[in-house]
């Protein structure tokens, strides 16, 4: 569902970068100007920025090198590609910011040692002496190729999210859509929240109280990164991070083409072959994961992202909740209650159903304006779903409505007293040293804001037939996504929770505009996507602030990257979907095609629910979930009461740390994810994370991100090189290790009478 984004750093007297040579971690860092010299109105008021960001800053340092341009260019461009590939995908790995932070390392210190010093002009630009190797490889240079690969991931999102627009339309509805509309759709709804960015960068970004905690997790790893390897016999990082890369790229033939059913052992399935029950509790794809592993790295860091990367504070929210929602709400739904005629459909599935339990013909139902057809919605009946995906919106509407009331009672003075500090426009040491370079004006962002809009205004009017959104749903979304712009980025930057929000987006639009599923996504994404992207840049903004990035430099490679991330997104999805037969089709695809398209699954499922039939007959008073709604109002209170248990019993230190939106929102990705997915995370995080981290803190502190980013970059390269080398002609393997999981009959259902082709009938 991805209805929330719950980042959290790691302790300050934790993070990588805080630890010396021998492993042994340390209370803060060693800066040239020790903070107890500073001026008190110097110092950062927040004391996990004073333990991690160093107070000293050399302008002499060269950020427009040719090492940065060829480095950031590439990370861009290979990033873009293979995670719009990697989308598609049963396992759409992710490769993050923090790989190319550290893949890019040895590359960059690599160039500074072969090319040449040579010193030359450049015509037409002055006097200015320009070289390819202006000296070493730098901490500078290292910030700005990591923001273009932050626009190559999509800002940590893999892909653009406009992109699944696209692929419903061409894979799903099987309309058309020109590459041009394509093009300015993702474009646009990528650069609109740049423009949201920099009209609040000065109030977010600037003061000190304003202090984006997941930045300093970065800030840490690249300090960690350009600390010199001591001499003290033990492997250097890049040798440890080329073996792991060969071993992950040797590896990754095993089960991403020898033998597919290691991506899911589903050992339950193997044992129960012909019980429904069994399979459906089993099945680590299709039902409740119960023993489902997997020697999948892709499966390990799929949705989630790496778990060497997440602390393991934040992995046990997420198994309370997982096991709260999976092992013990879904059972009692399903097997206890029998809630909606659970028994008539799948125990986890994304599809849409009739109520006799056959997939829903959601084509039958669109007619030649890409509308919603009644009298042939009324022939096919009410859209059911599973007792998962009903219970996954219910959690979800709980998530939204919980994070609200928990920010605002347990941050909510926090997050105010730190607003009026910043208003009255105290500037720490790192505002003070940025004062060195000149500022980005103002106008940069009013002039990139207004040709964003001018243009949108074009696609929706002159390219209406093909986006079906109306002018005024353009600007009713850019209004929703302004008016939460600032509040989302004050409680990230404060609390480092990101509320999400789009599923109001598509509630709302589905009430005042019903029938029309393009239009429905087109909304979401310029009124949720364009505010999430602008917390995105705001967050890399305040990573440039504290490494001390010029800022015009920050604009301009931020800009050329999203431009050029999301032309190749949607370069790389239209020769997929062009070229692959039955793409997204799972039901039409070989049993170990991994071309089955999770997340556009979903995507498209919410573009039916909420725009072509739209809530009103799913959670209204036509539908059959109307019941999900009391969830807001579960989700809203739960904060309360919590609040209300820690006022009344204060020496309780265990009550505050039930953070509801966490415990909710843990299953937030699910679906796409599945169980198998989470129960290989959860089990690897917390290996490397506590045991690891407490037994063999030294291990930990040198090889930790190293192995992480290896292990991505490794299943990336052979996946890749697999498609071309057989994937392009479709040869495949044949015997049992190649035909899924193995758990056929865990989306079978179980209600008497009810006939579905390849299950038992009871």
């Amino acid at each position: 569902m991805g209805t929330l984004e719950l980042q959290t750093p790691y302790p300050s007297n934790t993070s990588p970068g805080n630890g010396n040579s021998n492993g042994n971690i340390t209370k803060r860092p060693d800066p040239e100007k020790p903070i107890n010299e500073l001026e008190d109105d110097d110092v950062s008021p927040i004391e996990e920025v004073r333990l991690t960001v160093t107070n000293t800053d050399d302008p002499s340092l060269p950020v427009w090198t040719f090492r940065m341009w060829f480095l950031g260019l590439l990370s861009c461009g290979l990033l873009s590609f293979l995670n719009q590939f990697f989308s598609y995908r049963t396992e759409p790995l992710i490769i993050t910011q923090i790989t190319v932070q550290v893949a890019t390392l040895p590359v960059g210190h690599f160039l500074a040692a072969v090319l040449p010093k040579t010193k030359f002009r450049i015509p037409g630009l002055g006097s200015k002496m320009f070289s390819l190797n202006p000296g070493p490889f730098n901490m500078k240079e290292h910030v700005l190729i990591s923001i273009f690969a932050n626009a190559g991931s999509a800002f940590g999102n893999g892909s653009a999210y406009a992109v699944g627009i696209v692929t419903i339309i061409k894979a799903f509805y099987k309309r058309k859509i020109s590459f041009l509309a394509g093009w300015i759709l993702i474009v646009t709804t990528q650069v609109l929240g740049y423009g949201w960015a920099g009209l609040l960068r000065k109030y977010v970004v600037e003061p000190a109280h304003m202090w984006w905690p997941g930045t300093l997790v970065q800030v840490s790893l690249f300090r960690a990164l350009h600390e010199k390897d001591e001499k003290d016999g033990r492997m250097t990082r890049a040798k440890f991070f080329v073996i792991a890369l060969v071993c992950s790229f040797s590896w990754y033939v095993v089960p991403g083409y020898l033998f597919t059913t290691l991506t899911s052992i589903s050992w339950v399935c193997w044992v129960f072959s012909k019980s429904v029950t069994a399979q459906q509790l089993g099945s680590g794809m299709r039902g409740l994961g119960l023993g489902a592993l997997t020697l999948d790295w892709s499966a390990v860091a799929s949705f989630l992202f790496s778990p060497l990367i997440s602390p393991f504070f934040a992995i046990v929210n997420v198994l309370l909740g997982y096991v709260l929602i999976i092992y013990i709400a879904i059972p009692i739904a399903y097997w206890g209650l029998d809630l909606y005629s659970a028994h008539k459909f799948p125990i986890f599935s994304s599809h849409l159903f009739t109520s006799q339990g056959k997939k829903y013909d959601i084509s039958a139902i669109v007619n030649d304006k890409f509308e919603l057809d009644l009298p042939k919605y009324e022939e096919q009946g009410r859209i059911h779903l599973s007792m998962f995906f009903a219970l996954t919106y219910g959690f979800g509407f709980a998530t939204i409505a919980s994070t609200l009331t928990h920010v605002a009672l347990f941050y909510g003075r926090e997050i105010y007293e730190r607003y009026r500090a910043s208003y009255k426009g105290k500037e720490d040491i790192h505002t003070k040293l940025m004062k060195r370079y000149k500022d980005i004006p103002s106008w940069w962002f009013h002039v990139l804001l207004a040709v964003t809009l001018a243009v949108s205004l074009v696609l929706c009017i002159v390219l209406n037939d093909q986006v079906q959104m109306p002018w005024w749903g353009l600007l009713f979304a850019s209004a929703m996504a302004f008016f939460f712009t600032l509040p989302i980025s004050i409680i990230t930057a404060t609390t480092n929770q990101t509320p999400g929000l789009n599923i109001i987006t598509e509630y709302v639009m589905g009430i005042i505009y019903p029938g029309r599923p393009i239009a429905n996504v087109c909304f979401k994404t310029y009124g949720y996507m364009s505010m999430a992207q602008a917390v995105s840049f705001l967050n890399d903004f305040k990573l440039g602030h504290y490494m001390k990035i010029p800022p015009r430099s920050m604009f301009l490679v931020q800009f050329i990257g999203t431009m050029l991330a999301g032309t190749i997104n949607l370069a790389v999805a239209w020769w997929l979907l062009n070229s692959i037969n039955n793409i997204c089709q799972d039901d039409l695809l070989p049993p170990d095609s991994p071309w089955t398209c999770p997340g556009d699954r979903v995507f498209f499922d919410a573009s039916v629910i909420w725009g072509l039939v739209g809530p009103k007959r799913i959670f209204g008073s036509l539908g059959n979930y109307q019941a999900m709604n009391w969830f807001f109002l579960g989700g809203a209170a739960g904060p309360v009461i919590v609040y209300l248990l820690h006022k009344t019993f204060p020496k309780q230190s265990w009550i505050p740390l039930i953070n509801l939106p966490v415990l909710l929102g843990s299953t937030g990705m699910m679906p796409p994810a599945t169980a198998v997915n989470y129960n290989s995370w959860i089990i690897v995080g917390t290996i490397f994370n506590f045991f690891v981290f407490r037994y063999r803190k030294q291990w930990w502190q040198r090889y930790n991100y190293i192995l992480s980013a290896a292990l991505d970059a490794g299943v990336a390269f052979m996946a890749v090189a697999l498609y071309f080398a057989v994937g392009i002609e479709n040869r495949s393997l044949t015997w049992w290790g190649t035909n899924g999981e193995h758990c056929d009959l865990a989306t079978c259902p179980t209600a008497k009478g009810i006939a579905v082709d390849g299950c038992p009938v009871n």
